[in-house]
């Protein structure tokens, strides 16, 4: 099964391009998913969600549609004391794990989580404590992208995020690789000149892919989608719809591929 979707869905911004004008925000996720399989929620990144939020997104839904939950910060950025924030936040959860709406949790570590000992073992109780509830993992630093990890990640039972993003000389290089059952790609953008110096955060995911950049990945989807049960591949280029845009075109590719 092969999903595409993009990180986030209620963008200003997106008024005139992708949704109606006029449109009332609280619909917005009902005409999204008339288009696109799945949704990061990035908001919960920030705060915890409730699962009172969680069920109410999830109505506004068709039955196959999935939601890709962003891992709250106490859990992969500040990672002290932070046991009730897990079992907060799984009880969060519990309305689209009922309904089968939870594709899995998204785990990025920020660029200061390094390849060291107590980081790995944290990973294992990053799992440990959210059991069987699938997470694959999005490394902000090349350090992690070595078979060491892999292994790690493929004993643990956690997926591999694979991105796209500018190549930089600490950041993560385009690698392909499936570590588990859910196979994963996040589309960031190549914006080489805002990565970094940017006065609002959307100036760093403004960037369209053109159709041959995209070209160059299918390969890599269709050898991913061949690996796993389920990929996901989240566009994050979010500025003025451009993950629409791109998801649209990625779309058409693969289905001139029989997908």
């Amino acid at each position: 099964m092969l999903l595409i979707g993009t990180a986030g869905y209620s963008y200003e911004d997106w008024r005139g391009i992708f949704y109606p004008e006029d449109i009332d925000k609280k619909e917005m996720l009902s005409f999204y998913a008339r288009e696109f399989a799945f949704t990061e929620v990035n908001t919960t990144f920030y705060r915890l969600p409730n699962r009172f939020m969680l069920y109410h997104m999830q109505e506004k839904t068709p039955d196959n549609f999935q939601f890709v939950i962003k891992a709250y910060r106490g859990l992969t950025h500040k990672r002290e004391d932070n046991a009730q924030h897990f079992s907060d936040f799984k009880e969060a959860l519990k309305p689209l794990i009922e309904t089968g709406k939870l594709g899995c949790i998204l785990a990025q570590f920020p660029t200061s989580f390094r390849d060291r000992d107590e980081n790995t073992d944290y990973l294992k109780e990053f799992k440990e404590q959210l059991g069987d509830i699938p997470v694959v993992v999005e490394f902000r630093h090349e350090e992690w992208i070595n078979e060491r990890t892999f292994e790690l990640l493929e004993e643990e039972g956690l997926g591999y995020v694979c991105v796209d993003e500018p190549q930089f000389k600490t950041l993560v290089p385009p690698v392909i690789r499936a570590t588990g059952s859910i196979g994963y790609v996040r589309f960031h953008g190549r914006n080489y000149k805002k990565w970094w110096r940017h006065e609002e955060t959307h100036e760093r995911y403004d960037y369209l892919y053109t159709e041959e950049e995209l070209q160059d990945w299918l390969p890599r989807i269709l050898k991913l989608l061949r690996q796993t049960k389920k990929t996901f591949v989240s566009m994050n280029n979010h500025y003025r719809a451009q993950a629409v845009i791109n998801g649209r075109m990625l779309k058409k590719m693969l289905e001139k591929e029989g997908v």
